[in-house]
Formats: structure tokens, C-alpha cells, sequence
């Protein structure tokens, strides 16, 4: 028994880390597929194993009921929307600043993090404001980009302008790569802070490759398999995707090509390649099958922030050729894990792809390499990083 006179020794503790209460407001969200929910989705995970408390505000999807829903104790505030012009698949957040007003001020969040720009962001950034609450920003997708491959190019300069208004209000922009920050700053953006993208490696592997997969596609194991996984849609640049298998084909007899996704897109290109597979969109571990059991990824999109299939699909051990910006620029390093052509340079994107589906040797080099670069960036360490920015977004003095 110790006695009264013993020393009371106390352990040493890490130090406590602090439990935030986090409002993540998008306008996307699963069980929509696309880049953006995909990635916020696995955000949101690691920071509840962090233990923080999310309150998830997004738009009511059309299977959803018209109550709020919880699930596994996530807070979910489900708003107003409506389908998007040429998606009705996905969902735009109507104007809320009111509804937001009125549940923050009774359940006050110590910050607000804005994923997208949309009118449910923009009550948001407006509640937040007016609340005083500190506020932090994504920056996902190139809508000014998006502009001129809808025939609405002359919006270009206001769709930036209203992003850059937007942004600026916030504390804290979080972009994927160091490029885009440069690009941004260029234009008048400020308060940005550089956050790559995760990837999920148990889930992408090469182990899921599936020979009953390739079988439903008609290719043997002998079968060259070209891959494109995202939205079917004109900012997608999917029309040089065709030019490339076309030339594949004059030079390898046993190809095919299956792309994995859907969108406006579909119906046209499906006329102009109609041997090509059309999976459709897949999720989860379907999808990673699909990866899995492809051998090149040939990625022509020129508007995107990041471009997560670019690591997903070299984690899934592929060979990858994509254009030499975003997350191409920033993992692969060219002819050691995987091949980048010179941004915009379709002709040098064409002669790669018709390089790489030829060459066996260099295909499995690279693909196995890509694996092990891949492996490298798992979702924790993201997420650690992130939370270091809210915490420092929260600790900024106001204005």
C-alpha cells in the first residue's frame, strides 16, 4: 500500500487535441457520384475519427424524405433544391440564409466550411458573416473554365469575378495543388492554402482486378484495356479521348475502351465509338474493380482543380497519361510512374497514348510504380492537415 509521504507520479499525456463543432456546407454529397462528394464524403470521415462534430449541410436529394436525417449520429440539415439544368441527377441548394440564421444562432458551430459556391454556399458565407462565425472555403471546380465548352465563354470574367468575391470573404481557401494556387493569386484570390487530395488505397488496389470483369467487356487477357472514369460532359475534353483510341487502334489490333461514368455526353459519343464500353457511373467497390482491371488510364480533361481519378487509378496500378497540370502534375513524374503531355497539346497527348498501349514493358513499369507513389497519400494525413488550417482559420482574428 503506498503510503501517505509517497510522491503522486502523473504520466505524461499528449496533449489534448481539440474537439471542434464543424458546419460543412455543400451542395454535393453521396450518394451523388462525382469527384467533389466523393472526396468531401471522406473529409467529413476523418474528421469525425478525429472526433469533431460535423453538422452536414447539403440539399435533399430526390430519394430522400422531407425530415432531416441522421445518420450514425452525423447532424444532417437537409435544405430546399433542385435539379441542374443537363444533371437532374444532382441537386442545387437553394437559398437558405434565413433557415441558417435561425439554427446557428441556438446551435453556434465554431466554424463554417464552405465546400461549394453555389446559392446554398453563398447563404452560408452570408449567415456566417452576419453571425461573425469564422468561415473557411474549398475550391473544387473550374466552373470559369467550365464556360467555354458550353458556348458561354463571355462568362468567363463574371463567374471568376463572383468566385473571387466569394473567396475573399472567407479566411481560409483550401486548394488542391500549388499550380492552381499560383493561378488564383494571379487573378486576385488571397488567404489561400494548399491541401492535396487523399486516396484510398485499401479500397483502389490492384488486387481487384477481375478477369470475369474483362470477360463481360470481350477483352482476353492479351486485351490492351484503355479507361476513362468521370462525368460525360463537354468540359471533360472527351472528344480527344476518341482521337486517341482511333489511333490506338490503327496500331494495336487487340484493344478496347470502356469509359466509366455518365452524363450529357453519352448518347454522342457512344455514336461516334460504339464499340466502346459505357459502363455507366459506378461507386464503391465496383468501381475499383473497374480500375482494377483496366491497364491504361488515359485522362484528356483540361478544367480540372485536382482530378482524384488520376491517383485513383494509379493506386489502382495503372498506367496513367494525362495532361501535365493538376494532380498529374503534381504526383507523376513522367516515364518513371506514368506519362504527362504538354497542357493542350493534343497531338502530344495522342503520340503518348498510342506509345504507351504499345509498349508492355514500360506499361508495367510505370503501373507498378504508380502504385507505390499512391500508396504514399492516404486520406489521414490529409485530413490531419486540414484540421490544422480550421483550427488556425478559428484562432484569426475577425476582419
Amino acid at each position: 500500500m503506498r503510503e501517505a509521504t509517497d510522491p503522486i507520479v502523473v504520466e505524461d499525456l499528449a496533449p489534448t487535441r481539440r474537439s471542434l463543432r464543424i458546419a460543412v456546407v455543400t451542395e454535393t454529397y453521396p450518394p451523388e457520384v462525382n469527384g467533389v462528394a466523393m472526396t468531401l464524403a471522406r473529409v467529413v470521415e476523418g474528421l469525425r475519427s478525429r472526433d469533431h462534430a460535423i453538422q452536414l449541410v447539403r440539399p435533399r436529394q430526390r430519394e430522400e424524405a422531407g425530415a432531416d436525417a441522421a445518420d450514425d449520429g452525423l447532424d444532417e440539415v437537409l435544405m430546399r433544391g433542385l435539379p441542374i439544368p443537363r444533371y437532374p441527377h444532382l441537386t442545387l441548394g437553394m437559398p437558405s440564409k434565413k433557415a441558417l440564421l435561425a439554427r446557428w444562432t441556438v446551435k453556434r458551430p465554431d466554424i463554417v466550411h464552405i465546400a461549394t459556391e453555389g446559392p446554398l454556399g453563398w447563404s452560408a458565407l452570408q449567415a456566417a458573416l452576419q453571425l461573425k462565425l469564422p468561415v473557411s472555403s474549398d475550391f473544387r471546380t473550374n466552373f470559369h473554365a467550365y464556360s467555354r465548352h458550353y458556348g458561354v465563354g463571355w462568362l468567363h470574367k463574371p463567374i471568376l469575378a463572383y468566385l473571387r468575391k466569394f473567396h475573399n470573404r472567407t479566411r481560409y481557401t483550401m486548394v488542391p495543388t500549388e499550380a492552381l494556387r499560383e493561378q488564383l493569386v494571379d487573378a486576385g484570390f488571397r488567404n489561400l492554402r494548399v491541401l492535396a487530395r487523399g486516396v484510398d488505397t485499401t479500397l483502389f488496389d490492384p488486387r481487384r482486378r477481375s478477369d470475369t470483369l474483362r470477360a463481360s467487356w470481350g477483352a482476353t487477357e492479351r486485351t490492351r484495356v484503355m479507361l476513362c472514369v468521370g462525368r460525360l460532359a463537354a468540359e471533360k475534353n472527351l472528344g480527344l479521348l476518341l482521337t486517341a483510341f482511333e489511333a490506338i487502334r490503327q496500331a494495336e489490333r487487340d484493344v478496347k475502351l470502356v469509359l466509366v461514368g455518365d452524363g450529357p455526353e453519352r448518347a454522342a459519343l457512344q455514336r461516334r465509338c460504339p464499340d466502346a464500353v459505357f459502363a455507366g457511373a459506378r461507386s464503391g467497390e465496383d468501381l475499383a474493380a473497374h480500375y482494377a482491371s483496366a491497364d491504361v488510364f488515359l485522362f484528356p480533361s483540361l478544367t480540372e482543380t485536382f482530378g482524384n481519378v488520376t491517383v485513383e487509378a494509379m493506386a489502382s496500378g495503372l498506367a496513367v497519361l494525362a495532361f501535365h497540370y493538376a494532380a498529374a502534375e503534381r504526383f507523376i513524374e513522367p516515364g518513371e510512374n506514368g506519362l504527362t503531355a504538354r497542357f493542350d497539346d493534343e497531338a502530344d497527348f495522342v503520340r503518348q497514348a498510342v506509345q504507351l498501349a504499345g509498349d508492355r514493358t514500360l506499361c508495367r513499369a510505370i503501373a507498378q510504380r504508380a502504385r507505390t507513389t499512391a500508396t504514399q497519400h492516404g486520406w489521414e494525413h490529409i485530413v490531419e492537415q486540414i484540421e490544422r488550417v480550421l483550427c488556425s482559420a478559428i484562432d484569426q482574428p475577425a476582419g
